[in-house]
């Protein structure tokens, strides 16, 4: 009966792991919507939003091989969250004033 408690709180703490790791990303959803609203991201520096990516990318040989669903879970949804994160900081960061 010991044994089957522990596999249950082991199966609980993976699940809720894997839930974290996918809706940690969505919290960019924001942070997009608030650069497209605005029309501007020069309040977001090239240096952190390149350097994020990097360490993303870096990130990605491992999440591809790993057999923990979390982190796997995790990098990929990271990857494509920031990824648009990215492309809306590059596509707004230039002074749009006349």
């Amino acid at each position: 009966m010991r044994v089957l408690k522990k596999m249950d709180v082991e199966h609980t703490i993976k699940i809720v792991g894997v839930a974290a790791s996918v809706v940690l990303p969505l919290f960019n959803i924001p942070l997009i919507l608030k650069i497209r609203k605005r029309g501007s991201s020069k309040d977001f520096s090239l240096t952190w939003t390149f350097g994020i990516m990097g360490c993303t990318l870096l990130m990605m040989p491992s999440v591809l091989i790993t057999p923990d669903i979390v982190f796997k879970a995790f990098g990929i949804i990271n990857f494509i969250s920031f990824s648009t994160v990215m492309f809306y900081i590059l596509k707004h960061h230039q002074d749009k004033t006349v």
